[in-house]
């Protein structure tokens, strides 16, 4: 009993509700599914009537009514798949009930309990409703016009008839079951899109995560060096002075203790960064082909990189202009990059193009700009989806820098950055000022 009355209250709260559920639009044709319903609304309207007014002998009134409560069910099926349901049962019903006492005189021979019009409609509904409710849900709706069928047909049933109610049934059964199957492979497309959209981003987060913390570590390692540098001055200091005072002894003792103890915390951090290789001594680095405990390349390695990059196959020219003036380490650490993954992106996505970078020292700080030529040839597939720009923008926007990276009119590509030498000095605009030739 307690399962029975469990199903009853489960079953209430499935189908008697009247809540909104509209056809999904179509991106290309929006309204033409609803303009075919309401078209089979039409339909199916305008031959119930005849056929329960002229075949079965049922007054207009009744007659009207059951023909409207069909055709409206598949109207409202567009917004509200359960009360449409509802409404063509319940216009089946009456219908069944109107002709029922005229089975044996004037209906004689006619289909019951189901007319034609009223199976039409029936099976529009379930099949709206199937595409947009739970699999239970449409399967309970299955299962009580089965029974609404057998109580008519089987239970009460009349003298004499045409019996629809097995075909109405059979059909109403493989309605529901390609209704769920169409459901079925539209949430699974949903769930693949979805899941797509989900992984490119996760992609693209684990990238800039990976590329910051390759930044973290090349900065450690400048930081540090400045670190170790002070430490060993704070060492010297003293011996540079006859008779230091024991003031000066302390606080250049204090200097050199707080350096090795900043020293000690970064190499900790360091090694945090480093534990994704904890079985590598010496790893080398996802895009740089250098260990992380070698020097950081400056600048002046970058004719070295050159020479690699021909070594290669491409063709790269170097355009050095300007005073070269002492730069942050970092700033050129990060210039050097630039100019290696610029350079990497040419060799996998322009096979044949010709690089030319371009150094400019202003009195802001420096430009970096490299730019290729149209390919040759088709370039062959690259996992690759742009990563090496993230990493670019993440270096420039920790300089307080400005970046633009975007293809040419002639096929080429183009990258453009400026790097200035002093926090703050991007508000002179340099970019802009280059862009007119007045820098």
């Amino acid at each position: 009993m307690g399962r029975v009355m469990r199903w009853l209250r489960l079953l209430h709260e499935d189908l008697w509700t009247t809540r909104v559920d509209p056809l999904p639009p179509s991106v290309w044709l929006r309204w033409l599914p609803h303009g075919l319903l309401c078209l089979a609304a039409f339909g199916v309207t305008a031959g119930a009537l005849p056929q329960l007014q002229d075949s079965a002998g049922v007054a207009f009134g009744w007659a009207s009514l059951v023909a409207l409560g069909q055709g409206g069910a598949v109207v409202l099926a567009m917004w509200r798949p359960i009360p449409a349901w509802w409404l063509s049962i319940t216009a089946t019903v009456l219908g069944a009930i109107a002709v029922h006492g005229k089975l044996g005189g004037p209906a004689g021979g006619f289909t019951w309990p189901w007319t034609v019009a009223g199976i039409i409609a029936h099976l529009l509904v379930l099949l709206l409703l199937a595409l947009r409710v739970r699999t239970r849900v449409a399967a309970e709706a299955l299962a009580l016009t089965a029974l609404a069928t057998y109580a008519l047909q089987g239970l009460w049933g009349g003298p004499n008839y045409q019996s629809t109610g097995v075909v109405a049934v059979a059909l109403a059964l493989v309605v529901v079951v390609l209704g769920i199957a169409l459901r079925g492979r539209r949430e699974a497309r949903q769930e693949l899109v979805e899941q797509t959209t989900l992984t490119a981003e996760e992609r693209a987060r684990r990238t800039l995560l990976e590329e910051r913390s390759r930044i973290a570590r090349e900065l450690h390692d400048v930081v540090a060096h400045h670190m170790s540098v002070i430490s060993i001055q704070a060492q010297v200091a003293p011996h540079l002075v006859d008779d230091p005072p024991e003031e000066l002894k302390e606080n250049l003792a204090g200097i050199r203790q707080n350096a090795l103890e900043a020293l000690t915390e970064l190499r900790r951090v360091l090694g945090v960064l480093r534990s994704e290789h904890p079985d590598s001594p010496d790893p080398v680095e996802p895009g740089t082909g250098t260990a992380p405990h070698t020097p950081q390349p400056t600048l002046d390695r970058l004719d070295a990189l050159v020479e690699n990059t021909r070594a290669a196959g491409l063709l790269v020219e170097v355009d050095v202009r300007g005073e070269r003036r002492p730069l942050p380490p970092g700033l050129e650490l990060s210039a050097y990059r630039i100019v290696q993954e610029a350079l990497s992106n040419v060799l996998r996505h322009a096979p044949g193009a010709v690089a030319h970078v371009e150094l400019r020292h202003t009195a802001y700080g420096l430009i970096v700009e490299v730019l290729n030529s149209p390919p040759t040839r088709s370039a062959p597939p690259s996992p690759g989806a742009g990563h090496g720009l993230l990493g670019m923008r993440e270096r420039v926007g920790m300089l307080d820098g400005s970046m633009t990276a975007h293809p040419l009119p002639d096929g080429g590509y183009k990258v453009f950055a400026f790097l200035p030498a002093r926090p703050g000095t991007e508000a002179c605009d340099p970019v802009s000022d280059l862009k007119d030739g007045t820098v």
